[in-house]
């Protein structure tokens, strides 16, 4: 069985450390969603601070600005039409065999370029550019302190 992901918590040294501190205190491994909630706040927070408000366009001025490099993505930035390129993974269920340890389901079968997940703004959306340049991010790379809960 094959499946597609933006996050898992065996994916590297960083994806593990996050998910041994939500384990230690839920004793589950967190979930795609919940670390993306968890990037996605941290993310938000850092824009708000930087915009010096909570007013939306300042704040999204803010996070279109960004470079998002943490536990959940490296890389990643929010584009024109607010939708925020990041890697995805296409991963496969392993068999019984193959698993090492409790919560050791997938393998990585491919690694998919936010491009390629999300494909191009077609303009079609009014809040994207019609123009490749006007597409085209400032970024400012942001780190999550702390790393995590």
């Amino acid at each position: 069985m094959f499946l597609t992901t933006a996050w898992y918590w065996d994916l590297n040294d960083e994806t593990r450390a996050f998910s041994k501190r939500l384990f230690e205190k839920t004793n589950k491994q967190p979930t795609m969603g919940q670390a993306g909630t968890y990037s996605a706040t941290m993310t938000y927070l850092k824009a708000v601070k930087a915009a010096g408000t909570t007013d939306a366009d300042p704040v999204m001025a803010e996070l279109k600005k960004l470079q998002i490099n943490d536990m959940f993505t490296k890389g990643g930035h929010i584009r024109a039409d607010g939708v925020m390129l990041h890697d995805m993974y296409v991963m496969q269920v392993k068999s019984p065999q193959e698993s090492k340890y409790p919560w050791d389901y997938y393998k990585v079968v491919k690694v998919m370029s936010g491009e390629e997940a999300f494909g191009a703004i077609t303009g079609l959306c009014p809040l994207a550019p019609k123009s490749p340049s006007e597409a085209a991010p400032a970024q400012t790379h942001f780190t999550s302190p702390g790393g995590g809960p």
